[in-house]
């Protein structure tokens, strides 16, 4: 059984930060928004129960089984990576200001450079409109680069998103998938 958190350690990771799972050269380095409480306590990116995040990489053909975030390292493997656009843990992502995400934004820009992915992926389309100044920028491949990178946008893969069903959210991921290699 997985470990999962007391209500005082998830209240104690507020503002906590987790390693990247970063190295030169990946396919696709994903980016989601920033690390909530779950992720901060547990040390694990998209570590909440019910974020579709792994089970979208796998369904989409990214990963040969649902990885669990604890597994999150065995993603070099597979030429993929992880990060955040601020790096600091909230319980909502509505906690971050548009000063901390056009930040991050620019931060993200000079990893992307520095480690050369393939493309990045950036998660969460909220996010990515108010880190990159793209108010009408939708889901899917974007025109611009970024740190020198291609970008595509996916969408926030939490289960408060009921935007996007797991079916259609490993849809938009295999889009990616099929894309980048």
């Amino acid at each position: 059984m997985a470990y999962r958190p007391t209500k005082a350690e998830l209240a104690a990771a507020h503002g906590r930060t987790i390693e990247d799972v970063i190295a030169p050269g990946l396919r696709v380095l994903f980016c989601g928004i920033n690390p909530g409480l779950y992720s901060g306590a547990t040390g694990h990116h998209f570590a909440r129960p019910g974020n579709r995040f792994w089970p979208a990489l796998h369904a989409a053909g990214f990963t040969p089984r649902v990885l669990r975030p604890g597994e999150q390292h065995e993603l070099l493997r597979y030429g993929l990576g992880v990060t955040n656009l601020v790096a600091r843990a909230t319980a909502r992502a509505d906690e971050l200001t548009s000063d901390e995400l056009r930040a991050g934004g620019a931060a993200l820009a000079a990893k992307v450079a520095r480690y050369r992915p393939a493309w990045l992926a950036v998660v969460g389309i909220t996010a990515y409109r108010t880190a990159f100044g793209q108010p009408k920028a939708d889901v899917g491949p974007r025109d611009e680069r970024i740190g020198g990178a291609p970008v595509w946008v996916l969408p926030n893969p939490s289960g408060l998103n009921a935007h996007w069903t797991p079916t259609t959210l490993a849809e938009e991921f295999r889009r990616l998938r099929e894309a980048a290699c």
